[in-house]
C-alpha cells in the first residue's frame, strides 16, 4: 500500500529549503521553521486554513518563500543546541498558528524512543488522515542518515511492503524514500522524534 500527500513547489524545488535564507542562523539552523513554513502552507492549500501565508499558492515564488521563513523565525528561532526537544517545535508553532487565528489545529509530541510498531502506526494513521509529520532527528549512526543529522524535516507519505515500511522525507527543497526502521534506530539514547497535528 502507498499513500502521498500533496506538496507545492517553489520553482522547481519541492518544498522549501533553509539554505535559500540570507542570514547565516537561519541558513545553518532554520530547518524547524521551514518545516512549519511548509506545514503552514499545506494547511492553506489542503486543510482549508486561511491566514497563515499570505503568498499560499501551489507555485509560490522563491522570494516569498523567504519572506514567509522569516515570518516564522521568531517563532522557532535557529540557537546553538538547535530545536532539539519536541516541546520547543510544539510551543513555538502552536503560538504562530495562535497569533493567525488558527485555534483548532493541535500539535502533540511522538516520542523518539517509542516503540517501531506503535511509531510505524501512528505515521499510516497521521497520513492518511492527510496530515503531514515534522520529524526530529539527532545523532544518528548510519551514513544513510547524515543529512538528516541534527535536523528537522517532514515525512508525507509512506509505502508499505511485507517487511518493510518506507516513508517519504521532505527538505532542502527535495524528497527520498527512507526505511522507517532504519530512520527511527539511531543507536543513540537521546532521541528526536514527530509532531502530531489533530
Amino acid at each position: 500500500m502507498k499513500k502521498e500527500l500533496p506538496h507545492f513547489n517553489v520553482g522547481t524545488a519541492y518544498g522549501g529549503a533553509q539554505d535559500w535564507c540570507h542570514t547565516h542562523w537561519m541558513k545553518i539552523g532554520g530547518c524547524a521553521a521551514i518545516t512549519a513554513c511548509d506545514c503552514s502552507l499545506y494547511f492553506e492549500l489542503h486543510k482549508g486554513k486561511t491566514g497563515l501565508c499570505p503568498y499560499a499558492q501551489d507555485n509560490i515564488s522563491k522570494e516569498d518563500y523567504v519572506d514567509f521563513a522569516y515570518v516564522m523565525e521568531p517563532y522557532l528561532r535557529p540557537r546553538w543546541t538547535g530545536i532539539d526537544r519536541l516541546d520547543i517545535y510544539t510551543d513555538g508553532f502552536t503560538s504562530f498558528l495562535r497569533d493567525h487565528q488558527v485555534t483548532d489545529i493541535i500539535l502533540s509530541p511522538w516520542d523518539g524512543g517509542s516503540n517501531l510498531k506503535d511509531t510505524i502506526g501512528i505515521v499510516r494513521q497521521q497520513i492518511d488522515k492527510g496530515w503531514p509529520i515534522p520529524c526530529l532527528t539527532l545523532k544518528h549512526d548510519n551514513p544513510a542518515m547524515d543529512d538528516y543529522v541534527w535536523h528537522w524535516y517532514i515525512l508525507n507519505g509512506y509505502e508499505e511492503f511485507e517487511d518493510t515500511f518506507m516513508v517519504k522525507a521532505v527538505t532542502y527543497g527535495t524528497w527520498r524514500w527512507l526505511d522507517l526502521k532504519m530512520l527511527w534506530t539511531t543507536g543513540h539514547q537521546r532521541k528526536g522524534g514527530l509532531i502530531l497535528f489533530s
